[in-house]
C-alpha cells in the first residue's frame, strides 16, 4: 500500500512540475515576444532619428553654400568699390600733380 500511495504521489509531483513547467515556458515565449516588439520599435526609432539628422545636415549644407555664395558676391562688390576709389584717388593724385 505504501508503495501505492508513493507511486502516486510521485505521480501528481510530476505532473504539477510539467504543469509548472508549461507556464514557465509560455511566461518565456510572452517575454522574448515582448522584448522583440522593443527591439524592434527601438530601432525603427533610430532609424528615424538618423534620417532626421540626415536631412537637417543636408539643410546645414544647402544653407551654407547660400551663405558663402552671399559672402564671395559682397566681396566682388566690396573688391570692385575699393578699385574704383583707387582709381578716382590715383586719378586725383594725377591732376594735383599736374597743376
Amino acid at each position: 500500500m505504501r508503495k501505492i500511495v508513493l507511486a502516486a504521489a510521485a505521480g501528481i509531483g510530476l505532473l504539477s512540475m510539467a504543469a509548472c513547467s508549461e507556464k514557465t515556458q509560455d511566461a518565456a515565449e510572452v517575454t522574448a515576444s515582448s522584448a522583440a516588439e522593443d527591439l524592434s520599435a527601438s530601432a525603427s526609432d533610430a532609424a528615424d532619428a538618423a534620417s532626421d539628422a540626415a536631412a537637417s545636415a543636408s539643410e546645414a549644407a544647402v544653407d551654407a553654400k547660400g551663405a558663402a555664395k552671399d559672402a564671395g558676391a559682397k566681396a566682388a562688390d566690396a573688391a570692385g568699390d575699393a578699385a574704383a576709389a583707387a582709381s578716382s584717388a590715383a586719378a586725383d593724385a594725377e591732376a594735383e600733380l599736374k597743376k
